[in-house]
């Protein structure tokens, strides 16, 4: 019997919940929620049923939405206004004949365009932005403070944007010591903080045994960074320029791309117990279209921290294939053996119940898929 679960799969046109009820009913697809937002991260708390869904862009403006009954209904905490608002304002006949008004101003207006990432570190939750800045919550989303430790950082003044802007696009915290917290920015690279974000070190360096050489780094634009399960603080992040691994909490990297048949990717997900195994998509590089290579759909696994990868393709399509995956749509669930989940920008959402060997598309023609989460359904 497969596992009752919900995917939080966000979209260019708003979140959608996917769930299996597990009792062999198929998945059945709910929304577009939160106002149809662009939704580039969604997370849920698996024990109360709390969604938070992060968003927006030059139109609506940037916020957070969270709904405190499974997704039934969304409040928006809204972090800085839109050009709509400004629209509405200028206005106000065309305001009243939609029937809506701007919205009350934004406390960071004017200073980032949308949210693009959200994480647990204890009972805070902490968000990302574009441009690359690191908000927290003490009360459960309702309201937002900026941690300025990381942009205050000595080397924030020579960040560059990557290609979608200078994007906080990953968090992770170590599920013992909230205080102890990784962010990855494109392309600015890999930065930590030990003090729950008052301070922050930078963390790129190439392993001394790397064969790049001693001092070398592994290039700054992170497309997805991941902690592993468990104590140890073991990192693997796939870059522009490869797949890496860390096993001192990211203060060195050795690569682990050789065996891919590419580099190049968005994604990665790690095993929910097992620290070394990992999967990834790789694509063609930019100029070669950013869809698997060859043209035939294959997500790589590897059970032995990079050592050998193995490409799983049963059920994935095999021609004519030509999507992209993009940095935060794909996931994991925490069972046994292991659910791996991910969407596509031609708007399918793909799944394994059995770490990856077979496949079944579980919903298709939704909107470009952003970002995939998982939470277990009571």
């Amino acid at each position: 019997m497969a596992r009752p679960l919900i995917l939080l799969v966000g979209t260019t046109k708003g979140l959608f919940l996917i769930a299996d009820d597990g009792r062999g009913g198929g998945w059945t697809v709910s929304g577009p929620h939160c106002g149809g937002w662009p939704i580039n991260h969604a997370i849920g708390d698996s024990g109360d049923g709390r969604l938070w869904a992060a968003g927006g862009g030059e139109l609506p403006g940037a916020g957070i939405w969270r709904s405190a009954d499974g997704g039934a209904s969304w409040t928006l905490a809204k972090l800085a206004n839109g050009k709509f608002d400004e629209y509405l304002a200028a206005d106000p006949a065309f305001a009243a004949s939609i029937g809506m008004q701007p919205d009350p101003p934004a406390p960071f207006t004017g200073s980032l365009d949308a949210i693009w990432s959200l994480a647990r570190a204890g009972d805070r939750i902490l968000a990302g932005a574009r441009p690359a800045a690191l908000f927290a919550s003490d009360d459960g989303g309702a309201s937002w403070e900026r941690l300025p430790g990381l942009t205050d950082h000595p080397s924030a003044a020579g960040w560059q944007p990557g290609a979608a802007g200078l994007t906080l696009h990953s968090i992770a915290a170590a599920p013992d010591d909230a205080a102890r917290i990784w962010v990855a920015i494109s392309a600015a690279g890999v930065l930590a903080s030990e003090d729950g974000g008052t301070t922050w070190d930078r963390r790129n360096r190439r392993a001394n045994a790397d064969p790049a050489g001693e001092g070398a780094e592994t290039g700054l634009c992170v497309h997805n960074l991941q902690r592993a399960a468990g104590a140890a603080d073991i990192l693997w992040q796939q870059n522009h320029q490869g797949v890496f691994a860390s096993g001192d909490g990211g203060r060195s990297w050795r690569e682990v791309t050789a065996g891919l048949p590419t580099g190049f990717g968005f994604p990665i997900a790690v095993h929910p117990a097992d620290p070394a195994t990992a999967w990834v998509v790789p694509l063609t590089e930019e100029m070669g279209g950013r869809f698997p290579p060859a043209a035939a759909a294959a997500v790589w696994r590897t059970r032995d921290g990079g050592a050998s990868w193995q490409g799983l393709r049963d059920g994935l399509p095999q021609r004519d294939c030509y999507f992209t995956v993009l940095r935060q749509a794909m996931a994991t669930d925490r069972a046994a053996p292991a659910g791996i989940y991910f969407g596509t920008n031609s708007g399918s959402v793909f799944a394994s119940r059995d770490e990856g060997d077979h496949w079944q598309e579980v919903a298709r023609h939704l909107p470009t898929v952003l970002s995939v989460e998982v939470m277990a359904r009571a």
